[in-house]
């Protein structure tokens, strides 16, 4: 995040980060409460940090449930809470959640992660039928990412097939392409999943 700010600036974009613990739901409020004090306040939130812990469910540990589940599910909540009574207040915003075929099915070792994203997949329904209801210049879409050839993937499986991963530039151009729709109209749902994906549909 340092350096894309970094490059940011040097083409002249005004831009800057910080670092979060998304389990911290004090530590949200309060990175929100900083944004207000800048008189910039956030127009778009994509929610994207993800964890996981790859074992049979007889072998976890409570705080590695808590660990995944916190992370994928209750952190976008926090920080969608700050968000979205903001961005209701202005009367515009764009919530982009960041979910995985995972929220949809799931398969052995994956417990928490796809509890965590299924749950994550509901909230962003909920939180667009809200929307809909509250202020319609309030956008909320989720993202259904298959496999993607990054650290997430590769720091776990090593001799992964990377034929059957994505470009994280192919999730990144889907989420401004949401965000591209004309006012009036709005995605709720993208999938997009590589053309081997073994977990779709």
């Amino acid at each position: 995040a340092e350096e894309l700010c970094r490059e940011l600036k040097e083409e002249g974009c005004q831009a800057r980060f910080t670092e979060l613990d998304v389990r911290d739901p004090a530590a949200a409020a309060e990175v929100f409460r900083d944004l207000d004090e800048t008189a910039q306040p956030l127009d778009i939130l994509v929610n994207n940090a993800a964890v996981d812990v790859s074992k049979p469910i007889e072998h976890l540990s409570a705080d590695e449930v808590t660990r995944v589940i916190g992370t994928n599910l209750l952190g976008p909540m926090y920080l969608c809470l700050e968000a979205y009574r903001r961005m209701v207040g202005r009367g515009h915003g764009h919530i982009v959640n960041i979910l995985s075929t995972a929220a949809n099915r799931t398969w052995t070792e994956a417990g928490p992660y796809a509890a965590g994203k299924s749950g994550l997949r509901a909230f962003t329904h909920t939180l667009f039928k809200e929307a809909q209801r509250d202020c319609l210049g309030v956008g909320v879409t989720g993202i259904i990412a298959g496999g993607m050839e990054t650290p997430f993937v590769l720091d776990r499986f090593p001799d992964a097939d990377t034929s059957t991963l994505q470009s994280p530039d192919i999730v990144a151009d889907t989420v401004l392409y949401a965000l591209s729709v004309p006012t009036g109209s709005v995605i709720p749902e993208l999938v997009v999943v590589p053309r081997c994906e073994s977990s779709w549909p």
